[in-house]
């Protein structure tokens, strides 16, 4: 999560909310990646599904079972789904998002009894952290 976080602080440069995410597989970083979609001015920039596809490049398919993505906050319903179609292993958390929070928070599509695949998912970790990142970013833009 250390990794995603740092992702995170990237984020800001460049206008973007600051979250970061990080794919690992067996110990290692393959992919990471923060918001982009001011800079990239592109709505589907978000951190996980840029990872998500770096990931699936170094690994060389689109099946990432034995993979896990570390985010700074909950997935929203666009990246839960491609986190479910992507057949993610594990997905962690830091902080929930009350508002469009995809994984327990508004909608639980992770564990969704229609999906194929139902990843693994833990909240909590550095919670404290990504929210503090979230929290001073909002407030320096009003």
């Amino acid at each position: 999560m250390a990794a995603a976080l740092d992702e995170a602080r990237a984020a800001p440069v460049h206008g973007d909310v600051p979250i970061g995410a990080v794919v690992v597989r067996g110990g290692a970083i393959v992919a990471r990646a923060h918001n982009r979609r001011e800079a990239d001015e592109d709505p589907t920039g978000h951190a996980e599904l840029i990872a998500l596809r770096e990931a699936a490049k170094a690994a060389g398919t689109w099946r990432l079972m034995d993979h896990a993505l570390y985010v700074t906050l909950e997935p929203c319903a666009m990246c839960a789904g491609a986190l479910v179609l992507a057949r993610i292993g594990l997905v962690v958390f830091a902080a929930p998002d009350p508002k469009a929070g995809a994984v327990r928070s508004v909608e639980e599509l992770l564990d969704a009894p229609w999906a194929n695949h139902r990843p693994l998912w833990r909240l909590g970790a550095r919670r404290g952290e990504a929210e503090a990142l979230l929290s001073s970013f909002f407030q320096n833009r009003r």
